[in-house]
């Protein structure tokens, strides 16, 4: 059994933050004791027995945060149970098939052994930040489209694995 996980995420306008917090609170609904944070300002993994990581896509990369994450702790990070999870496609795409991850996301998993992967739906609403950001929600191509049954799920899985991790 493990007894602390990190949640940790790379996010521009929150969503990512969101799907991060909805993750955790599946986690803590299993018994397990759950910290979230922004990547940026995690300073140490030691204190925790595994790790759940998330990054929003931008232009088929992870948030620059997560990125660094997984560098600045890659140590630790390959001594541990870790997960990771993207969020980004603007379309129903995620909630209709497996989405492999990016490139850089692919890598990590496999110098990391990271245990999962899964890539949900973003959500890109009025007051984005950035300027191609604005740009897609004035041209119609912005929404919610994060499914989060799909996330409980995968959440309930993460837990169901570290339920029975050693310690």
């Amino acid at each position: 059994m493990t007894d602390k996980v990190l949640v940790t995420y790379g996010t521009t306008n929150g969503s990512t933050a969101e799907i991060a917090e909805a993750v955790a609170d599946v986690l803590r609904k299993d018994g397990l004791t759950v910290e979230t944070a922004p990547a940026a300002s995690v300073a140490d993994v030691t204190p925790y027995d595994a790790v759940v990581v998330g990054g929003g896509l931008y232009a088929g990369r992870w948030h620059k945060d997560a990125r660094r994450f997984v560098r600045r702790h890659r140590r630790a990070l390959a001594e541990r149970p870790l997960w990771l999870f993207s969020s980004g496609p603007l379309d129903a795409s995620a909630s209709e098939r497996d989405i492999p991850p990016v490139p850089g996301v692919r890598r990590t998993m496999t110098r990391l052994d990271a245990r999962g992967h899964v890539t949900f739906g973003g959500c890109l609403q009025e007051g984005a930040k950035g300027r191609i950001a604005r740009m897609i929600v004035r041209n119609g191509k912005g929404g919610d489209f994060r499914d989060f049954t799909a996330i409980e799920t995968w959440a309930a899985s993460v837990a169901d694995e570290l339920a029975g991790a050693p310690r």
